[in-house]
């Protein structure tokens, strides 16, 4: 797909960056560093202080929302922030690229899923109750209303989004038309960033 590539840097169910390790859906961080920079309670009676288990966030802890009304666009690509807010009351951690396709009413997928951009480092957020991260996504128009395999062209309902690693998905608002078929990759999906995302990023 034409300019998905170019992402900057930058509903349902903020944070720090820690370097953490994913095993068996948990995410290891480091107590000193979660408990003074994610929000989350933890024990910090030990010297040093002891790794702490932050699970990986699932479908169910999160809310996903596209920031519309922060939108850029660039040669033929609109960016939208996608936005993740941990609803539950613990702490949990985000890393790497959520999976994200289109839907109509029926939850048809509509189209080809998003591809990867890998310009932005992948990073572990932690997110604390209540924090918010971001990716971001490209929505490629000219592809859509341009590209043959797209036609006939559908208004979709909702976004289908897979958190990093997991299994089980959350959905998000998006009425934009799409392409029916499955061939043109017509969205693009960076990493989860921490924070609110923006026009910036």
């Amino acid at each position: 797909m034409k300019c998905i590539s170019s992402i900057p840097k930058t509903a349902r169910r903020v944070t720090s960056i820690v370097a953490a390790a994913s095993v068996a859906g948990l995410i290891a961080a480091s107590a000193a560093v979660a408990a003074s920079s994610s929000g989350a309670v933890l024990t910090a009676n030990t010297t040093p202080a002891a790794p702490v288990a932050i699970r990986a966030c699932t479908a169910d802890d999160l809310g996903a929302w596209v920031a519309v009304s922060q939108s850029d666009g660039a040669a033929g690509t609109i960016f939208f922030p996608l936005q993740f807010t941990n609803l539950s009351r613990h702490a949990c951690a985000m890393r790497g690229f959520p999976g994200v396709s289109a839907v109509d009413r029926n939850l048809h997928q509509l189209g080809s899923p998003a591809s990867r951009d890998h310009v932005i480092p992948v990073r572990t957020v932690v997110l604390a109750p209540g924090a918010t991260a971001h990716t971001i996504l490209g929505y490629g128009d000219v592809e859509v209303t341009t590209a043959p395999g797209c036609h006939p062209t559908f208004r979709t309902f909702e976004l289908r989004i897979y958190p990093p690693g997991q299994y089980r998905p959350t959905y998000a608002a998006f009425d934009l038309e799409v392409c029916s078929h499955a061939g043109p990759v017509y969205m693009g999906i960076g990493p989860v960033q921490a924070g609110v995302g923006t026009r910036r990023g």
